[in-house]
């Protein structure tokens, strides 16, 4: 054989082609259910008894063990996935977490119970067949070379199908197809449960307006105000540096009368409808800013002014690209998109059902207090709820956000056809659009994608395929990657959060 054949045949022997997507579940047990733990920490209950100041119900240390079943009869064993599959059940392993409840700050309660089941994906670091050699395997009753990488959810064989989606927290200049075909900066901020779209575009009367969540269209520069950069002195350098921004000078004049940070609060409260008197408007109005505006960098008051910092960048990058000194962001460039894999699309699936659960939990315990009663914690957490919401979205393949078809049945007529579904991307856009940008082969899904494999049709060029030789890596964390960044001599910027 020659070197490159021999090169792939190792290659095969040593990897999978479904690794990324083990990888991608393993990540998710060991690091995002503790981070989605870790968001709802502590839970307070808004009716609580007569006799106490505070109560606080609080959320610690969750674990998972092996697969395993609870037959009729009360007892407890591990489970197989031939068994699972042969007896229609789910192959699925308890999920632990400790509760306790705290009363005028000291703890009255803990204990560790069960909040549901977790299916667990085959070949996965607590599947059983993990370890298991070729010759395990067959008296197991496994298929030595099932690569894994998928669920079984009552009897069913299911994979969760890679979603192909816009990269978050990055700066895209695109044209607005609704408005003419002018440019616009879009960014996508993501932080666990939020997900909120940014626009920043500039109008006919010159003036460069932001929108997020609850707030259209307000001036930028008094939500930068707003932010802690009140001089515009400040303001200018930041956009421009050495250089003149002339297009920025009408917004400058139109928030001349923002003096202070709570002037510019003030401004765009009323600029977004709020009505209530002073206090409260400057209330409510500082909560949206903390919370809804570009979640990512941070959601306490501390990080208003990298905020700003990343507003002004976001001006300057619109500013050059209206110049037609910076080119348009090619969205269908694959830099520009992100694979949401098995472990990211149970996060977001645990994320939404996780707060189903506590307010659920928050309910009963008010319901009992309203009665005059004192409940114990134990009595009132219902484990089937999350169980049985994750089952169900796993064998609809119903998920949030209104995706559909996210879980399928593995088609195995043979292996190689089982193999390519396993290795499926699809892409979130509807197939009755046209999107022909989006459908085109790029020159940037070289040796990612497969050119050949989509089928004919209202989905060709959405739904695609790995190439084979693909892997997909994990998300970085910021702080490995500032650390890497150290090791070669690099600095962060000091005054600038990227």
């Amino acid at each position: 054989m020659n070197d490159s054949a021999v090169l792939v045949k190792k290659f095969f022997e040593e990897q999978s082609l479904v690794k990324s997507d083990i990888e991608s579940f393993n990540y998710f047990l060991d690091n995002e259910l503790n981070a989605i733990i870790d968001e709802n920490r502590e839970v307070m209950p808004t009716i609580i008894p007569t006799n106490v100041d505070e109560f606080k119900i609080r959320f610690d240390n969750v674990r998972i063990t092996k697969p395993q079943i609870t037959e009729a009869d009360g007892s407890e064993r591990p489970i197989f996935p031939v068994e699972a599959r042969l007896r229609k059940l789910t192959y699925a392993a308890p999920l632990f977490i400790t509760v306790s409840a705290h009363i005028n700050g000291a703890q009255r309660e803990s204990f560790e119970t069960q909040i549901g089941n977790l299916p667990i994906m085959l070949k996965s670091k607590v599947c059983h067949l993990s370890k298991l050699g070729r010759e395990e395997l067959v008296r197991r009753g496994e298929d030595p070379d099932d690569p894994g990488g998928y669920f079984i959810i009552n009897g069913t064989e299911k994979v969760l199908v890679k979603v192909e989606d816009l990269a978050s927290n990055k700066l895209v200049i695109d044209k607005d197809t609704t408005g003419g075909g002018k440019l616009v900066c879009k960014v996508f901020s993501e932080k666990g449960s939020y997900k909120i779209p940014h626009t920043l575009e500039r109008l006919k009367d010159g003036i460069f307006y932001l929108t997020f969540t609850r707030v259209r269209r307000v001036p930028v520069i008094a939500v930068i105000k707003a932010l802690g950069l009140t001089r515009d002195e400040d303001v200018m350098r930041f956009i421009a540096g050495n250089g003149s921004f002339d297009e920025l000078l009408v917004n400058f004049i139109d928030a001349a009368e923002i003096k202070t940070e709570e002037d510019a609060l003030d401004a765009i409260a009323k600029v977004s409808g709020i009505t209530q008197p002073k206090e409260i408007r400057l209330e409510r109005m500082s909560e949206i800013v903390d919370k809804y505006l570009l979640p990512h960098l941070g959601i306490a008051s501390k990080d208003r002014i990298w905020k700003a910092y990343n507003l002004c960048k976001m001006l300057r990058k619109l500013v050059l690209a209206l110049r037609g000194e910076l080119p348009v962001d090619d969205k269908d460039h694959y830099m520009n998109k992100r694979l949401k894999l098995s472990g990211d699309l149970l996060a977001d699936l645990l994320r939404v059902n996780l707060k189903v659960l506590i307010g659920d939990l928050l309910y009963n315990f008010q319901r009992i207090v309203k009665r005059g009663k004192f409940p114990t914690l134990k009595v009132i957490i219902r484990e089937k709820l999350l169980t049985s919401r994750i089952y169900s979205s796993m064998a609809t393949g119903a998920w949030v956000g209104g995706r559909k078809g996210v879980s399928q049945r593995i088609q195995r007529l043979n292996f190689l056809e089982m193999m390519s579904h396993l290795q499926r991307v699809v892409s979130p856009l509807s197939a009755t659009q046209e999107n022909f940008e989006a459908r085109e082969l790029h020159c940037t899904h070289l040796g990612r994608l497969c050119p050949i494999e989509t089928p004919e049709g209202t989905n060709i060029g959405l739904k695609k395929n790995l190439a084979l030789l693909a892997s997909v890596s994990l998300d970085a964390n910021e702080d490995e990657v500032i650390k890497i960044m150290r090791s070669y001599g690099l600095k962060p910027a000091s005054h600038i959060k990227q």
